[in-house]
Order: C-alpha cells, then structure tokens, then sequence
C-alpha cells in the first residue's frame, strides 16, 4: 500500500474539517495569514482577501480554500497541514487520514489487517506443525538434538526498524 499523498489526505479530511465547530475563525485567518504571509506563492494577497471575507460563512470559505489548495497540488496541500499544525495541532492530530487503518506484509505473505495480533499468533503457532522436521531426515544433522520438533527460527527486525504500536503485526511491517 502506497502512502497517501498531501492532496488525497485533505480529500479525506475536508469533511472533518469543515465540520461545526472544528475550527474557530481566528484559525482559519491565522492559517490562511501563514499561507500568504510565507509562502506568498501559495497563496497570493487576493485570495487570502477572498478566503477571510466576513461576509461569508466560515464553512463556505474553508471549502472553497481546501479546494483551492487542492487544485493548486501537492506542495500547496503540504503547506496547508504545516500551518494546521501550528495554528491546531490538538485538530491536527484527531484527523481522520492519521487513522486509516494500514495492512501488513507479514511473513510467508500472511496479510493483517485491523485483526487484532492473536490471529496472527494462532495462524503461525499452527503453521509450525507443518514445517519440516530437518532433524528427522535420515543422513542430515538437524537443529535439534534428538526427537521433537525443531526450534521455531524467526526473523529479526534491525534494531533501527521501530514496530508501529497502531499495527497488530508482530514483527517488521512493510508499509
């Protein structure tokens, strides 16, 4: 799964944000004073007047600035949540494309999705029934010493691979 890009999150979260409430006026003008103040190209002084217009709603001009914004492309979208970030980040942070639920390469291709980590526990416990017994093969050392089933060899994550703790995967996720 491929990440979603600045465009696509602020697709996903414009309902969120213009709903009532989320955002006061005072931050939207801030957010919109950033996008014009520093990044001029970002927003011209023309259209950071239209988007502060009091005679409209505060929704009906946040709409048509995420739209805008969309319009304009990626690094616009990208200088949008910059801003969202320091004029709210506590919003910021309960958007909904933070929580998107993200799936998992785990070993042997077994896909995770939102199941929580017993599944996957349970499936591998089972598997290694199935494994061969390299130790029972006659004229071959196996790992084991004698009867009884061979250890269980995982895979290890480096030590500079964090696990994601949203993520049910026990071992390395691939995202």
């Amino acid at each position: 799964m491929t990440d979603q890009t600045y465009c696509d999150r602020l697709v996903q979260d414009t309902p969120f944000l213009t709903g009532q409430g989320r955002l006061s006026e005072q931050q939207v003008d801030k957010i919109i004073l950033q996008l014009n103040r520093y990044y001029p190209q970002i927003l011209t002084n023309k259209e950071a007047e239209k988007f502060r217009n009091p005679k409209a709603s505060l929704r009906v001009r946040l709409c048509d600035l995420l739209s805008h914004l969309q319009q304009r492309g990626e690094r616009h979208c990208q200088e949008f949540y910059r801003a969202l970030y320091i004029h709210a980040q506590p919003l910021h942070s309960h958007l909904p494309s933070r929580y998107t639920p993200r799936l998992c390469l785990c070993p042997k291709g077994f896909l995770l999705g939102d199941k929580p980590p017993r599944v996957f526990t349970n499936w591998f416990s089972h598997s290694h029934s199935f494994l061969p017994r390299t130790h029972e093969l006659p004229g071959r050392p196996g790992p084991g010493s004698g009867p009884g089933p061979s250890p269980l060899l995982l895979p290890t994550r480096p030590q500079s691979a964090a696990r994601d703790p949203a993520c049910p995967c026990l071992l390395t996720c691939h995202h």
